[in-house]
């Protein structure tokens, strides 16, 4: 069974940092592009960040400068960093894996970035 299981999130002020993890299980990430989500209450559903099986990150304007998408594949783990982080960043974010017709989501986690 595949397992995407988010991790790090929780409540931050603003100017703060959160570092959020996947974990996956029953897969090998390594040939699965990776790409972390965001939705907030009454909004839809954002894309955030990508990075692809060979490690090339792409980033949403929104975040682009503040988060950093990576990838340890020996771990089946992919992070995202999040630097100087606002209340706008406010979300659940969720990772998903695909590859090919294969896709695959998490949970999700919360991020809420307040003071």
């Amino acid at each position: 069974q595949v397992q995407l299981v988010e991790s790090g999130g929780g409540l931050v002020q603003p100017g703060g940092s959160l570092r959020l993890s996947c974990a996956a299980s029953g897969i090998s990430i390594s040939i699965y592009a990776m790409y972390w989500y965001r939705q907030a209450p009454g909004e839809q559903r954002e894309l955030v960040a990508t990075i692809t099986s060979g490690g090339k990150p792409n980033y949403a304007d929104s975040v682009k400068g503040r988060f950093t998408i990576s990838r340890d594949n020996a771990k089946n783990t992919v992070y995202l960093q999040m630097n100087s982080l606002k209340p706008e960043d406010t979300a659940v974010y969720s990772c998903n894996a695909r590859f090919s017709i294969m896709n695959h989501w998490g949970q999700g986690t919360q991020v809420t970035v307040s003071s």
